[in-house]
């Protein structure tokens, strides 16, 4: 995961005219128009990552929908929330999919989402406290090949990529801890308001050279 900071900014004028016309009503209420434009702004938060995985996400309806962190059947209070509310890519069995009503004990809105995730070369995650172990498993994001084989793989492969071109050999590693803090810098930079697909998982690779 990668940390999104909601800002006020962001929820869209449509969602916010919306709600002040229709009190009482919840998200299923919304028409197509808000359903976009929540999903419009929840991908430019993100760079056009999923929320969880991490994914490329296009903003289409075939790979990516709104997501509810606090699962509405959980807090129905809470549906029509901008600041609960992200875009999640629709892999089956995975993510958004995978999540459906339970509860999830760490989030993308905590900054620890970013260092309780240990991911491997491998394209495997573990989880480093309780919760993270817990979100792993909520979300099925690949702890195990059994869980999410087609997820590690995809991730093993587009991280190492992701670092071959930045000049670093996964093999091989670096000590170099002034080059590393250049290479996740770059890696953290969007470019045309879009990160790489899987940056954040390979900036967390990274990272733990470093430690």
């Amino acid at each position: 995961m990668r940390k999104i900071s909601k800002t006020e900014g962001f929820e869209p004028d449509s969602l916010r005219q919306w709600k002040a016309r229709n009190s009482g009503k919840t998200y299923s209420d919304l028409t197509e128009k808000e359903r976009q434009d929540i999903r419009a702004a929840c991908l430019e938060e993100q760079f056009y990552l999923c929320a969880y995985c991490c994914q490329s996400i296009s903003g289409k309806s075939h790979d990516c929908m709104n997501e509810h962190i606090e699962a509405r059947q959980i807090t129905p209070n809470r549906s029509l929330d901008f600041t609960n509310i992200v875009a999640s890519c629709t892999t089956p069995k995975q993510c958004d999919d995978s999540h459906g009503s339970q509860a999830l004990p760490l989030t993308p809105f905590m900054p620890e989402c970013e260092t309780e995730f240990e991911f491997k070369l491998s394209g495997r995650v573990a989880g480093k406290s309780v919760r993270a172990v817990e979100a792993i498993k909520v979300l099925n994001l690949g702890d195990r090949e059994q869980n999410n084989r087609s997820l590690i793989e995809k991730r093993k492969q587009l991280v190492q990529s992701l670092l071959f071109i930045n000049g670093v050999d996964p093999s091989e590693g670096l000590d170099d801890n002034d080059l590393i803090e250049m290479v996740v810098e770059e890696l953290s930079e969007p470019e045309n308001g879009k990160l790489e697909a899987y940056a954040p998982v390979a900036v967390n690779v990274l990272r733990q050279w470093v430690e």
